[in-house]
């Protein structure tokens, strides 16, 4: 290490931090931005049961309808997602996520709330148009989440800040299946979730405007000592390179990475649209049921999330695996775990519920390795440029599960005929499992050369990160 660094790094030995600092506030502000996103995605897959079943609502004036492309509408969001998030990943890393995270969420927030007028209107085409227009707001959020996270995270907390993030879809998940279900089956009726949801909107923007921060450098409430003690270990350069496209798009771990992306958004995907779907149809539970058990699967997920992220960091920080051995370990616990889970579903009969429940809460919650996995890879393999290969790999890989709804429609001509959904299932299951295998043999952890930074994860700081982890995981609440 050269001279420079090794007093920035014997420096920061001697640096006394905040318990709860300016990172951890910036990463609660994303983490409620994932929770809103997240949970109007979602919400969609319960409430569209009710939207079709009169006898959902204790309400008889509630409105329903009859419409036989019920997952082409579920689909009709990632038709939107995918495509502006390669856009949304250069603007916040030239111009700072901020600005743009603000406005995409607001004009969502109001596609939501305007649902049930539009449905009124123009039928299932108006519910298409909102979800599109949702969907193109959303393809801001997870390449800014990846360009916020890759700034506020130094790299020993990388795994546990980033899961605690990230959680947030899986309670996101399980808030908006929990809540749609009981308020679409009350006198309020399936309109409301989407007026509250909104309004939810609403509250994150207005949260994000007074607290949120593209960078500790434009953050004027952080400390100096956390300043430096965070861009210490980024190396962020902003606004001063160019997208080396050419060296990304001939980057082995980078396609390797957009593979094992894409299966997990094809598995999470199916289940997250189908399950509510499932249960009623297959599993014979009513609306409430439905949306309480829908939501049992993410429950899980969200407390195994923070297991997985501080085990990630205390393997890689005391020296037990590699920053690459790591991903790979908790990758392949979340792909083969989720696939095998599925694949044992499969096969299961109708009559079994409880197993058949306990099969989708172990997929689901297993899956949620992929936060010490591929979900943090792209930190790994480019900090300035994480934002970008977030939303290449994110486009493509909702770009290709937007047609597992399809899927599902063009395979499930009978709702209650289980054969039928086996099938769904081994594709599911096998769209988990492949790429798991081939990023456990050819992913990397390392920052790449083409980053436009010299490689400090495992070289410069390592020594110290593995003297200071049992301090920083105090700090890192």
């Amino acid at each position: 290490m050269d001279k420079e660094t090794e007093n920035k790094v014997e420096h920061k030995k001697n640096v006394k931090l905040p318990r709860f600092g300016m990172r951890h506030q910036q990463v609660i502000c994303l983490f409620l931005l994932v929770v809103s996103a997240i949970s109007m995605r979602v919400q969609l897959s319960v409430v569209i049961v009710a939207m079709l079943d009169p006898n959902a609502s204790s309400n008889p004036d509630i409105r329903t309808f009859d419409w036989t492309n019920k997952n082409v509408v579920l689909s009709s969001f990632f038709w939107g997602y995918i495509t502006l998030q390669l856009f949304a990943a250069d603007w916040a890393r030239t111009y700072g996520a901020k600005r743009f995270l603000l406005v995409a969420m607001t004009i969502n927030a109001t596609a939501v709330a305007l649902v049930p007028i539009l449905a009124d209107k123009f039928q299932s085409y108006g519910v298409m148009a909102s979800r599109v227009i949702q969907g193109m707001c959303q393809g801001f959020v997870f390449p800014s989440v990846s360009t916020l996270l890759g700034r506020w995270c130094h790299i020993s907390e990388r795994s546990r800040l980033g899961s605690w993030c990230l959680s947030g879809a899986a309670f996101g998940t399980i808030i908006s299946l929990f809540t749609n279900g009981l308020i679409a089956s009350s006198q309020l009726g399936w309109p409301f979730c989407f007026y509250i949801y909104g309004a939810i909107g609403y509250l994150w923007v207005l949260l994000f405007l007074f607290l949120g921060s593209s960078s500790p450098a434009q953050c004027s409430r952080i400390s100096k000592e956390e300043k430096e003690y965070i861009e210490s270990s980024t190396k962020i350069k902003v606004n001063k390179i160019q997208v080396p496209w050419k060296s990304i798009l001939t980057t082995r771990p980078v396609w390797i990475l957009m593979f094992a992306q894409v299966g997990q958004i094809w598995g999470y995907n199916t289940l997250i649209t189908e399950i509510p779907n499932y249960m009623k149809a297959v599993m014979l539970f009513d609306m409430k049921s439905n949306g309480t058990l829908s939501s049992a699967p993410y429950i899980a997920s969200f407390f195994c999330n923070f297991g997985f992220g501080f085990l990630a960091d205390y393997l890689i920080n005391h020296k037990y695996l590699t920053r690459t051995a790591t991903r790979k370990l908790f990758n392949s616990i979340s792909g083969i775990g989720a696939g095998t889970s599925l694949l044992i579903l499969s096969f299961l009969p109708a009559s079994a519920r409880i197993p058949s429940v306990f099969m989708l809460v172990s997929a689901v919650g297993i899956q949620s390795a992929a936060t010490g996995g591929y979900n943090l890879n792209h930190i790994d393999l480019s900090p300035n440029f994480s934002g970008t290969l977030q939303a290449m790999c994110n486009s493509v890989g909702s770009a290709l599960s937007s047609f597992a709804p399809i899927l599902v429609q063009l395979i499930v001509t009978d709702d209650g005929n289980k054969s039928q959904w086996q099938i769904v299932f081994i594709v599911a299951a096998m769209a988990y499992i492949i790429p798991s295998i081939a990023f456990a043999m050819f992913a990397s952890g390392k920052r790449q050369k083409w980053d436009g930074s010299k490689e400090v994860d495992e070289k410069t700081l390592s020594e110290v990160i593995a003297r200071k982890a049992s301090v920083w995981s105090v700090m890192s609440v």
